[in-house]
Formats: structure tokens, C-alpha cells, sequence
């Protein structure tokens, strides 16, 4: 049992995955979905300082290195115009779009790609840092809510 939370908890704290993954994960394994949702908001936040903080400047790091050098670059590149093309939409509502770029559930978003945004974009820790919070807290509630459901409507089929 405690394995289950220990890769429930895992899974919520990779890139692309997150608790997206990760809520459906260890509701699939029996776990206490309450725990399961904390667990993963806490194994989801874990990662966001340190990306705000060190992603951007490990990124500028090795934009001219041979082997990661066009990759690094790339991904600078994506962030500032993705960020720019966000700010310039979303204007002094900047906290609201991070919020709801990490919050709805869909490829590419989340606390990971929200957060290095954020840093890219230089945007006020506190405030981004809030805002990826709350992101992570509607998607829990989403994955939450249609985890159960999926689980429910496969149990009614069988």
C-alpha cells in the first residue's frame, strides 16, 4: 500500500505528468482519494521554487553548450514568445492566465511549464508562486472529479 502512495506521490512531481497523471493514478489503485489529492498537490508544488528560481538560468547556461546548446535555445525561445504572446493577451490579468494555464488540465500546461514562464517572463515570485498554487488546486479538483467519475462508470459497466 504504501508503495502505491510512494509512486502516486512520484508520479505527481514529473514534468508533463504531474498530478494530471498522477490523481488518476492512485485513484485507479484503491487509494483514499482525499489523500491521494493532497499528496499530489504537495508532490506537485515541491518542484515549482526551484524552477522559478534555477530553470531559466540552467536554460541560459547551456543555450551555447555543443550537445544541449539547440535545445536549450529552443526552449528559451518557445518560453519567450509563448510568455509574450501570453502577456500581450492577457494584459494586467497576468495572475489569472498563469492561474488558469496551470489550473485546466490539458498537454503543455501545468505547474512546470506555468512556473518556468513565470521565471522567463520575470514575473513577481509571490504572486506567481500563488497563482500556480491555485492553478494546482482547480486541477486537482478536475482530475479529482473525473477520476471518480471514470471510476464509476467503469465499476456501473462491469
Amino acid at each position: 500500500m504504501i508503495k502505491k502512495y510512494l509512486i502516486t506521490f512520484l508520479i505527481s512531481m514529473v514534468p508533463i505528468a504531474e498530478l494530471r497523471v498522477a490523481v488518476p493514478v492512485g485513484v485507479r489503485f484503491g487509494l483514499k482519494w482525499y489523500y491521494v489529492v493532497l499528496m499530489c498537490m504537495i508532490g506537485n508544488m515541491i518542484p515549482v521554487p526551484f524552477i522559478y528560481f534555477f530553470a531559466r538560468k540552467i536554460l541560459e547556461w547551456g543555450a551555447d553548450k555543443p550537445v544541449i546548446g539547440r535545445f536549450f535555445t529552443w526552449c528559451l525561445k518557445k518560453g519567450h514568445s509563448g510568455g509574450e504572446k501570453l502577456q500581450e493577451k492577457a494584459g494586467r490579468g497576468m495572475f489569472w492566465a498563469l492561474l488558469l494555464f496551470v489550473g485546466i488540465p490539458l498537454p503543455g500546461t501545468g505547474a512546470w511549464t506555468g512556473t518556468l514562464a513565470a521565471s522567463i517572463l520575470e514575473l513577481d515570485f509571490k504572486k506567481s508562486i500563488f497563482a500556480v498554487t491555485l492553478g494546482i488546486v482547480l486541477a486537482a479538483a478536475i482530475m479529482t472529479v473525473g477520476s471518480l467519475l471514470g471510476i464509476s462508470a467503469i465499476s456501473a459497466i462491469k
